[in-house]
């Protein structure tokens, strides 16, 4: 699965995009430090976005494996590299201990003695986290890595080729430097996090970033709008994409349930965009026109791509 993006204004029609659409980004490399006013990004060509790396899991029947390689992992954003993409996406949370790490679910599940658990990511310390899966030391054994379905069912992450867990500053470190990164900003749906939280998180997410982006291209989004509206206040430097289902999914943050809430949230908070499900403009197709209007890019996701 991709995102495909590309700005508003050379897309008149939804089922027509012209050859020379241009995605409001930024071009291929920009210095660090400079502010990114709503157009002072845009490419020269229609930009993918490989969702997780190469591919999001999923299991594709009872007797088949997950696709090949494991998501948010080294070695899926390395795969993803090889074909002509532009950005990779992956999930970024935070440690108890301050580290910021590349995982996607809330929680992490295992086995110890037949009885399964489970443990919530951002409650671990980075060493509680990295003894899971894979092990960077061959001869070490780590703990076996469950994952549970959206319908419930625990099952084995079984991959073809499988790879340890990793943090921010790993990813920074091996892949591809030509590759810019999309950081999904992390978050439980079900949490109300108060200011003080969103800070330490994303002060620990930004650190490593500034530490380590050098010439690589960066987005942030998340579907959080309070982080999307506080990570935009602590820096300047790299747009930030607010997520939405865009009313397929209502939740109880108002924000989150139309695309109309969340150009509310790109204006108050000088966001550059809107990142939707792909579900959410067709049944709304009217709103692109508003987007474009309000001058902010969009970018869309889903199986229906």
């Amino acid at each position: 699965m991709a995102l495909k993006a590309v700005h508003v204004s050379d897309v008149p029609h939804l089922d027509q995009v012209p050859e020379n659409a241009s995605l409001a980004l930024y071009s291929n490399r920009f210095s660090k430090g400079v502010e990114l006013g709503r157009n002072a990004f845009r490419a020269s060509k229609f930009l993918v976005i490989g969702h997780r790396g190469s591919g999001m899991n999923a299991l594709q029947s009872s007797d088949r494996r997950m696709r090949a390689i494991k998501e948010n992992s080294i070695l899926s954003f390395n795969a993803a590299a090889k074909f002509p993409i532009d950005f990779v996406e992956f999930d970024v949370q935070v440690t108890r201990d301050n580290c910021p790490i590349i995982f996607h679910d809330n929680f992490i599940l295992s086995v110890n003695n037949g009885t399964i658990f489970e443990k919530r990511v951002t409650e671990l310390s980075l060493a509680e986290f990295l003894v899971y899966g894979p092990q960077q030391d061959p001869q070490k054994e780590g703990n076996c890595l469950l994952r549970k379905t959206k319908d419930g069912k625990i099952v084995h992450w079984n991959v073809e080729t499988d790879d340890t867990l990793c943090t921010l500053e790993q990813a920074f470190q091996k892949v591809e430097p030509s590759l810019g990164f999309n950081i999904e900003l992390k978050f439980d749906d079900h949490i109300v996090y108060d200011h003080s939280y969103l800070t330490r998180v994303l002060q620990a997410i930004l650190q490593v970033v500034f530490e380590n982006a050098n010439e690589r291209p960066i987005i942030f989004s998340t579907f959080q709008p309070d982080a999307a509206l506080l990570v935009r206040k602590l820096q300047a430097t790299y747009p930030v994409f607010f997520l939405t289902n865009g009313g397929t999914e209502l939740y109880h943050d108002v924000r989150r349930n139309s695309l109309e809430e969340a150009l509310k949230v790109c204006m108050e908070g000088g966001l550059q965009g809107i990142v939707s499900e792909v579900k959410g403009i067709f049944r709304n197709p009217g709103t692109v026109k508003k987007i474009r209007d309000s001058e902010l890019s969009l970018l869309t996701y889903g199986k229906l791509k």
